[in-house]
């Protein structure tokens, strides 16, 4: 759209100025006609090294943006119509039911412009959402700032990189896991990767669980383990830069809130009867109005609010500084300013290592501690 955009400017451009140029000529003497047209020339050349300049321009916020967002496909290189992608399935569910296709049919387009048919419904992918036309629509109409107006989202239930990931996550989860049981089943003593696994099982045991949840830990056990190799899994997959890995979902606020709801749900459906009199029923008696407002706020929200909003802080973060640490390269023109950039990337980037393991213990710390609390007896 931006070499349309271009193209169209600088036709208007060269329009202008060679139709008042050539009348001018036409009322001149011919000495000074070849003036008149070198003077075009030289115009027409400003006007194609602007044009270019603008569609170089590098704009760094929309390449980490588009780095660290979701999308219907992994892409691998190039751009445009001559970039090289993964698909992934597109599911969507409309007034006429569900609607599939693979998001290759998009032809790489997230601006709008390449209508897909299916069963009689047109849809298009603009900023990976995909709208349905609405009827006699042939393509996307905006209002204000960028408000669509002639279509609509359906519940989009497709296969992004993110869910690929989370499968991915799971279905490792379960063959290491599954490869450990079957060691253990034999009665002999661990090896290979049942040994590597055992001094991470006893630690979030003996470093996490009994420490903070005391002699009920056991039936909480499963869940920890889960809630800690998921996360350290997937951040260490968001960090491999090439399919079929790459995806961000550390990173992604719907996944942290999800995970810092079912905490939620386990810390106080484990509450006993002192921990919600803690909660209802706070001392004294005088401060009730207050204390509870407080007390319900720290328990029910703001604790998981802050584990929600940490992962998702500090996973972002890191790949926000090795994205912009690379794009000074393009942002200063210089292959010499790689020099600095690609050094001090590499070292975030072995430093996102320990953050990712950081991150996991870190939320199945305070989810135990959460529990702990919630589980102990009132000794008053």
């Amino acid at each position: 759209m931006r070499k349309f955009l271009n193209l169209s400017v600088l036709s208007v451009a060269l329009f202008s100025v060679t139709f008042p140029t050539g009348i001018i000529a036409q009322s001149h003497q011919a000495e000074n006609h070849s003036t008149s047209t070198t003077e075009v020339s030289e115009s027409a050349a400003d006007q194609v090294e602007t044009a270019h300049a603008e569609e170089e321009e590098f704009d760094p916020t929309e390449v980490v943006m588009h780095h660290i967002a979701d999308a219907h496909s992994f892409h691998v290189y190039g751009e445009g119509e001559e970039a090289v992608s993964v698909p992934l399935p597109v599911i969507l569910y409309t007034s006429k039911g569900l609607v599939t296709f693979m998001s290759s049919a998009f032809h790489h387009d997230t601006h709008g412009h390449h209508v897909v048919e299916r069963n009689g419904q047109r849809f298009v992918n603009y900023h990976d959402d995909i709208y349905e036309l609405n009827a006699g629509a042939e393509h996307l109409e905006f209002e204000g700032d960028h408000t669509v107006t002639n279509a609509s989202l359906p519940l989009d239930l497709s296969i992004t990189k993110n869910v690929f990931t989370l499968f991915l996550a799971a279905a490792l989860l379960l063959l290491i896991f599954g490869s450990v049981a079957r060691n253990y089943q034999k009665g002999s003593v661990p090896s290979g990767l049942a040994g590597f696994m055992e001094p991470l099982v006893l630690f979030v045991r003996d470093d996490i669980a009994i420490p903070n949840i005391g002699p009920k830990y056991g039936r909480y056990m499963p869940y920890l383990l889960t809630l800690f190799f998921f996360i350290w899994i997937i951040n260490l997959i968001g960090l491999v830069p090439f399919f079929p890995f790459s995806a961000n979902l550390s990173g992604n606020i719907s996944f942290t809130l999800t995970l810092a709801v079912i905490a939620l749900l386990v810390v106080n459906f484990s509450g006993n009867k002192a921990y919600w009199k803690h909660i209802f029923a706070p001392q004294p008696w005088w401060l009730w109005p207050i204390l509870f407002v407080i007390e319900f706020l720290s328990n029910v929200v703001i604790k998981f609010f802050a584990l929600m909003i940490r992962l998702f802080a500090n996973i972002t973060a890191g790949h926000i500084i090795v994205l912009s640490l690379i794009s000074l390269i393009f942002i200063f023109k210089s292959v010499y300013m790689s020099a600095v950039s690609v050094p001090f990337a590499l070292f975030i980037s072995v430093l996102e290592l320990l953050v990712a393991a950081l991150q996991a213990f870190i939320f199945t710390l305070l989810t135990a501690l959460f529990i702990g609390q919630a589980v102990a007896e009132d000794h008053h």
